[in-house]
């Protein structure tokens, strides 16, 4: 059994994508980052830099339990663990993955996420703040678009974990003021990613009595 710590955002979701994807026994604890509940002493045992998901592998390597935090992180250790191909073993497709894995880990999730801060959150109206980053959203979503007008997904011919990993950003896209017909090979890839049915059941977690069996 996984113990996945979580909550409703985009990096959360990618890992209950992730476990619904594998087919893996998972238990869902919920993190409330909006009362704190991320800064407890419970929680930092488990991620010292206070950020959600987290998962608590009971049957890590060796029999062992293992703590893995950063999601992707997590997606690269539960693919290898499963031998599963949503992380090509082969050099070449294999680093295909990795660059758009980090492309969301480094732009798509900062630059959207400061997007949802400034946009949503903030206690004050930073026009400035709101412009850099809502031009810096659109630009990465024309990188994605010109990318996936190419490939059927971002890493080639097959889905893979830079999908798993993007798309939860890209459900938020009304968060973003976009519209999605502007940028028509994202929206393909997104309306097809749409219907699997491991993510509709993934970006429904976290329950608090949810367990994959």
């Amino acid at each position: 059994m996984i113990d996945l710590y979580t909550w409703a955002t985009p990096n959360g979701r990618k890992i209950s994508i992730m476990l619904e994807e594998l087919e893996l026994q998972y238990c869902s604890q919920p993190i409330d980052i909006g009362k704190g509940v991320q800064f407890s002493d419970n929680f930092i045992a488990v991620n010292p830099n206070s950020k959600i998901p987290a998962i608590v592998d009971n049957d890590g390597p060796d029999g062992e339990p293992l703590t893995v935090f950063e999601s992707a992180a997590i997606l690269i250790y539960l693919a290898e663990k499963t031998g599963s191909d949503l992380l090509p073993r082969e050099n070449q497709p294999r680093y295909q993955v990795m660059q758009w894995l980090m492309l969301q880990m480094g732009g798509v999730g900062p630059m959207f996420g400061q997007a949802h801060h400034y946009l949503r959150f903030a206690k004050e109206d930073v026009p400035y703040a709101k412009k850099r980053y809502l031009d810096e959203t659109r630009r990465l979503y024309g990188v994605l678009n010109g990318r996936l007008s190419e490939t059927e997904f971002l890493a080639g011919a097959c889905y893979t974990i830079a999908d798993i990993a993007t798309y939860p950003w890209i459900a938020r896209y009304d968060w973003h003021e976009v519209d999605l017909n502007d940028f028509p090979a994202v929206k393909r890839w997104f309306d097809k990613l749409s219907t699997r049915p491991a993510i509709v059941r993934g970006m429904k977690i976290p329950h608090a009595d949810k367990k994959r069996t």
